[in-house]
């Protein structure tokens, strides 16, 4: 959450930076909020300061002997003792209001953001592999009629056995999976990154701790039943991101100076309603409801941490330079970037199949497979990620950055689509061979089951 001496002290600065994120949030009536919850604080604290006079006066009159004065103070003392009750039920009524409507806030945008109102406005900042490209078929393959025809994608039979938007990759496209997330692995280690296995299910205090809550509650998966009751001994969510996990593996903790910058990357499916998104990529596995996903969280100093972004956004994009294959770098302006973030580059793979008129001049289209991020201390306030900068010196919020390392689902479609052949085989990007026993080609499968057969074969 935002710090909130920043929204007392700042607050037309705090104003204009929401607009620009295009935020609809009353900010007048919650600095009323805030101003009458610390005139109650300070009432109650004058109050119990007064009570605390009165009890010593009381003690006083004891040892005098002055009962009729002793009787009246007494009264005195419990008519006070009532009215602190009152105001401090008040004030931790207006704490708890204050704390709901301060995690709706999202995070103020870097004065170095772009400003905009959606991604119509993003900038884009570079282009890598446009000036070498392999020679293309004259028609390509989509990925989901390829992986069909191939049989290494089969769309029909996830929406079987679980609902639409599941899917079971089969023989080499399962083997291009496991291929992909071990190769990702064997980079971000290389690059200092520590290895997290995290479990999946995560907490709503997790959640929130991240921002996830309570903004992307529809977008999520809740475990348990289907109203608030079912709830009450069970307060699970299925992992949307390996962020909150990993995140929040060190809440309510103070790291030291000495372990900074601290890396971690953790492999995780992750699973998402894509709420918002009814109706759109109905084919294929651009937009799913569980997908695999490399996770790269760190962990910085304040000073350091805009820098780090450059890095991180570097480490994310060795994988496609590996690979070869060619993407786009895009600055978010303030309308499109995401509630925990203050600055976000986007890497776009390019899939040149589809020409969804926004690809580049050789057609096809961008899809996203990393967002790099700088959240500063906007997570680490709401999940208390502290760390001390010198061991005599009090604790202080650190920063948290993070980026896909990367998305699997749409980088297994940039494979599929840009290393296709002329005729419907996929060539084995070089650096994906060794994790795949050596494999050049990939020619797909045949299908089984009468429902592979034509209706003039089936009896």
């Amino acid at each position: 959450m935002i710090d909130q001496t920043t929204l007392r002290e700042q607050p037309e600065a705090v104003r204009e930076a929401l607009e620009n994120r295009g935020a609809d949030i009353d900010l007048d009536d919650l600095l009323e909020t805030d101003e009458r919850w610390r005139e109650l604080k300070a009432r109650g604290d004058e109050l119990r300061h007064e009570r605390n006079e009165i009890t010593d006066t009381i003690g006083e009159l004891v040892a005098e002997g002055k009962d009729e004065e002793r009787e009246e103070a007494i009264a005195e003392s419990k008519e006070l003792k009532a009215e602190i009750e009152d105001v401090e039920a008040e004030a931790a009524e207006l704490r708890d209001e204050l704390d709901e409507r301060l995690l709706e806030i999202p995070q103020l945008p870097d004065e170095s953001v772009p400003v905009g109102e959606d991604e119509d406005d993003n900038v884009e900042d570079r282009r890598w592999g446009f000036d070498d490209m392999r020679d293309l078929p004259d028609d390509i393959v989509p990925h989901y009629d390829l992986g069909e025809e191939m049989d290494i994608i089969d769309e029909a039979r996830g929406a079987k056995t679980t609902g639409s938007g599941f899917y079971f990759l089969k023989g080499d496209g399962a083997r291009l999976e496991h291929a992909l997330i071990q190769f990702m692995l064997d980079i971000h280690r290389e690059q200092d990154y520590v290895d997290l296995f995290p479990p999946v299910p995560v907490t709503s205090e997790s959640m929130r701790g991240t921002g996830q809550l309570p903004k992307f509650a529809d977008d999520a998966y809740r475990l348990g039943g289907s109203n608030e009751e079912d709830y009450e001994d069970e307060d699970l969510w299925l992992c949307p991101t390996a962020e909150v996990p990993v995140t929040n593996m060190y809440a309510d903790d103070i790291l030291l100076k000495d372990d900074l910058p601290l890396k971690h990357q953790a492999y995780t499916p992750n699973f998402r309603r894509e709420a918002g998104e009814h109706g759109t990529e109905t084919r294929g596995i651009v937009r799913v409801h569980q997908f695999n996903k490399v996770e790269l969280v760190n962990f910085v100093e304040p000073e350091n941490s805009y820098d780090r972004l450059e890095g991180l956004l570097s480490e994310a994009e060795e994988v496609l330079q590996q690979l070869g294959l060619p993407y786009r770098i895009l600055e978010l302006c303030t309308g499109d970037l995401t509630f925990a973030s203050a600055k976000t580059y986007d890497i776009e793979i390019w899939a040149p199949a589809d020409d969804m008129d926004d690809g580049p001049d050789e057609g096809g289209r961008w899809l996203e497979v990393s967002s790099a991020s700088n959240f500063e201390d906007f997570q680490a306030r709401r999940a208390g990620l502290r760390y001390r900068p010198e061991r005599h010196e009090s604790a202080d919020y650190l920063h948290t950055l993070n980026a896909s390392g990367l998305a699997l689902p749409r980088v297994m479609v940039a494979v599929l689509e840009y290393y296709q052949n002329e005729d419907g085989t996929v060539t084995v990007p070089e650096a994906l061979r060794p994790y795949m026993g050596g494999q050049e080609v990939i020619e797909g499968h045949e299908k089984v089951g009468e429902s592979a057969l034509g209706a003039g074969e089936r009896e």
